[in-house]
């Protein structure tokens, strides 16, 4: 989520300088709730929340949204998806009736995207209508949240069409030890809730598997090992590595494409950190970037595998994106082209 507060006050507040609110419980000594309010059920519908886009009413909004060609920037869109996120997520923790999220110190905790699991486009976007997004948690563990968002174009006399959606992971913190803090448990009553816990569970499962399987953690199987032969006598050996003279062949080194930006306080949070949604934009917007450079022509979106956040990115530091193709591939539904690109962040402090 995006900060409400003037950065000038918060610099103030970092300097030791008065708080603007005296009333306010000192950084030293965060408000800390009882067990029993860290344990008060919640059923899914107390943390729905919705956003409209009124791209069809308002030429302001579209002005804000619009690309080169007349349709809607996919980057822009995503930033929106993590910041519901993230509402979704405080609304869970505070109650369907709250209205702001206020300070670290009033609350006593602070939420943060651990992972963007998947982003799936379901159908283009259109300009001439509107568009909604909305979410909610769906499972709950010790001290995070799965959330699931969905995006739709509404208006326009026509039906409602999904458009997105997408799976991200919050996570809960003491704001006093950053430390990993309970999160309310959800009540499920209906089947639906049931299907849906079900998902969220199966999420949370499937990204501790694939963890433990990380080549950082173990080597590759034989399976992988085979089928890396199998790539290796196919594209590896000879001048032409393999492949038919009249395909053409670029080595994986030679799509590597990267950026470095200054990090400003105009894309924070509310934690005084770069807004992770903006970091998922300029991600996409890199890897769309070097995608469309490799196929020398126009693409589509289709969706996205994983984001992983592992340490927040100070304003002020110097933030070092790169993109490589990783992986083409053709389909009777997609009978062209499938490019698959990876991009990594680093922050320079």
């Amino acid at each position: 989520m995006r900060a409400g507060a003037l950065w000038s006050e918060s610099l103030l507040k970092s300097a030791g300088g008065p708080l603007e609110d005296k009333g306010a419980p000192s950084p030293s000594q965060p408000f800390e709730p009882s067990e029993e309010d860290k344990l008060v059920p919640r059923s899914m519908h107390d943390s729905y929340s919705e956003l409209v886009l009124p791209f069809a009413s308002s030429v302001q909004v579209l002005e804000e949204y619009i690309n080169a060609s007349g349709g809607i920037r996919s980057g822009k869109l995503m930033e929106n998806f993590d910041s519901l996120a993230g509402s979704v997520a405080y609304k869970h923790m505070l109650g369907p009736s709250v209205k702001t999220v206020g300070s670290i110190e009033d609350r006593g905790f602070y939420i943060v995207t651990a992972s963007v699991d998947r982003l799936d486009m379901l159908s283009p976007l259109n300009p001439k209508r509107d568009l909604r997004l909305s979410g909610l948690v769906i499972y709950t563990g010790r001290s995070s949240m799965e959330v699931v968002l969905k995006m739709e174009s509404i208006g326009g006399g026509q039906p409602d069409e999904p458009v997105m959606i997408g799976r991200f992971s919050m996570v809960c913190r003491n704001a006093k030890t950053n430390k990993a803090r309970k999160v309310h448990p959800l009540i499920i009553s209906t089947p639906e809730e049931h299907a849906l816990y079900s998902l969220g569970a199966q999420m949370k499962q499937r990204r501790q598997i694939s963890a433990m399987q990380s080549l950082s953690q173990v080597p590759p199987t034989s399976a992988e090992a085979e089928k890396l032969h199998s790539f290796y006598l196919k594209h590896g050996q000879g001048q032409n590595g393999g492949s038919r003279p009249d395909q053409e062949r670029v080595w994986m080194g030679d799509t590597h494409l990267s950026k470095c930006m200054l990090m400003f306080p105009q894309e924070r949070n509310v934690h005084q950190k770069i807004f992770g949604g903006y970091l998922m934009r300029l991600a996409y917007e890199l890897g769309f970037t070097n995608a469309s450079m490799f196929c020398r022509g126009k693409i589509r979106f289709l969706s996205l595998d994983g984001i992983s956040f592992s340490r927040p990115v100070p304003i002020g530091s110097i933030l070092k994106l790169e993109s490589m193709i990783l992986h083409t591939s053709s389909s009777d539904e997609y009978p062209v082209l499938v490019v698959s690109t990876h991009v990594v962040r680093k922050a320079i402090d």
